[in-house]
């Protein structure tokens, strides 16, 4: 459900509610989404559907590829084309594809990479959709026409640096990204950061792109999504119009992968050279997204860290004042996800001493599993997320975006009450056979990163 919320929901901090509030029913006719899906003859999938409470219209679409979807030597590509799709195409002016839709209006205007898909997406006036389409249409069928290495290396340039602010010079990043190759030895497709490695950015060519894009970036591996208020009949048209005359192509197939499996305790000591204070990182291999063992992950990371009242917050922030902070989270992905706790050390507390007192929680979970209560406020929590994002028809976490989510990992757009009660399912038994069965000390990855001790401040001279 985490990427249902997305980014812009979680940014608004959403207390822990009170013990007696009552998750919502999941049978609910609101939490429904009315939607229409068919497929184009040249395999493109489009899902409508209709909301008339503001005159506005988001279009968003999946290209289902991702990091998970390259080869060793050429990661990063799909994360490159994020930002090439916004650089002009055939019938489309150099860098004005974002200009051209705030003139219209348009907001929620964005392209997102993960592990398994790449988006686009923007919320336009209703009378501004054919023009959207056109726009949409253009990169996705005439991009190569306007590619020149010279866009490319451009493109490159940016991408670099963004892996300087956001991993080499970000405190802990490298060192994460030490623990998630550990995680996801080579060669398997999750090995590589999804921003790429430097060595690879580097080394890519045009004709390496233009490759990577025939393959990937073909109508028949593509979903279209139009949520808000729009003439279906007449929307079913300009689709036609836009998108039934692009290239067919089959569609591609998706890497076979087997299931990584950590036979013992990775232990990772890095040398940190940025933040001052040191990190504990623990990280186990846990199921796949939409997999009930996915939800009740969910669940637990929710009771360990979320509010002042959840276990480790309570116990290394506000009682031993060990820890600046503390976080866990279920990291969902489509071929194996990753549970995850990071605990940054108050000055003068080793990673040890964190170490010894995050295991000895995680035996009392493994051992009594978490209160019916603790349950219930995280239900709470994820039902008043998931309604928060729905009072958006774009954007993060907006309806195009729950459509888009549940077909791309589900092939049903309509997903929301088997996903939701996956979430109901969720026990104190079930909470503890998943610590048991995942949270295993001896199959997780864990990461010291401890920065260089602080040189005393030299004594003042007295004058």
């Amino acid at each position: 459900m985490k990427a249902l919320v997305a980014a812009a929901a979680l940014a608004l901090g959403f207390p822990v509610l009170a013990q007696e509030a009552k998750p919502l029913d999941s049978s609910r006719k609101e939490l429904s989404i009315p939607h229409e899906k068919y497929t184009l003859k040249n395999g493109l999938e489009v899902i409508l559907s209709v909301d008339r409470k503001l005159p506005v219209v988001a279009v968003n679409i999946w290209y289902h590829v991702g990091a998970f979807n390259e080869v060793p030597g050429r990661t990063g590509f799909a994360h490159l084309f994020e930002h090439m799709m916004f650089q002009g195409s055939k019938h489309v002016p150099d860098d004005v594809h974002i200009s051209l839709l705030e003139q219209l209006g348009a907001t929620d205007l964005n392209g997102t990479t993960s592990f398994d898909r790449t988006n686009y997406f923007e919320t336009v006036p209703s009378n501004h959709l054919e023009t959207a389409l056109w726009l949409e249409s253009d990169r996705m069928g005439f991009l190569l026409d306007t590619l020149t290495p010279e866009k490319l290396q451009t493109q490159q340039e940016v991408v670099k640096n963004e892996r300087r602010l956001g991993t080499e010079t970000e405190p802990y990043g490298i060192a994460q990204e030490k623990l998630w190759q550990a995680l996801f030895p080579t060669p398997h497709p999750y090995h590589g950061a999804i921003i790429g490695s430097m060595a690879d950015l580097e080394a890519a060519t045009a004709e390496d792109v233009k490759a990577f894009f025939r393959q990937w970036y073909a109508p028949s591996n593509a979903t279209l999504a139009i949520v808000g208020d729009f003439d279906v009949e007449k929307t079913k048209a300009l689709v036609e119009k836009y998108f039934g005359s692009l290239r067919s192509a089959a569609k591609p197939e998706k890497p076979q992968v087997a299931p990584v499996k950590l036979a013992k305790e990775v232990v990772i000591r890095h040398d940190e050279q940025v933040a001052t204070l040191p990190m504990l990182s623990m990280a186990w291999l846990s199921p796949a997204y939409f997999t009930q063992e996915d939800a009740t992950a969910d669940v637990l990371s929710t009771a360990l860290t979320t509010g002042r009242a959840s276990r480790l917050y309570k116990r290394l922030v506000l009682e031993k004042q060990l820890a600046q902070s503390v976080t866990a989270s279920q990291q969902s992905l489509g071929a194996q996800s990753v549970f995850s706790i990071d605990v940054v050390a108050r000055p003068g507390v080793s990673t040890d001493t964190l170490q010894k007192e995050v295991d000895a929680l995680l035996d009392e979970v493994r051992k009594n599993g978490i209160t019916p209560q603790e349950i219930a406020r995280a239900r709470t929590r994820y039902d008043t997320q998931f309604l928060s994002g729905l009072q958006s028809i774009g954007g993060f976490g907006g309806k195009a975006d729950v459509l888009q989510n549940y077909n791309h990992f589900t092939g049903e757009p309509g997903y929301v009450e088997k996903d939701l009660a996956r979430y109901q399912s969720v026990t104190p038994d079930s909470v503890k056979r998943y610590a048991q069965e995942y949270l295993r000390p001896e199959a997780r990855v864990v990461l010291h990163a401890v920065p260089p001790p602080q040189a005393p401040a030299a004594p003042k001279e007295n004058k």
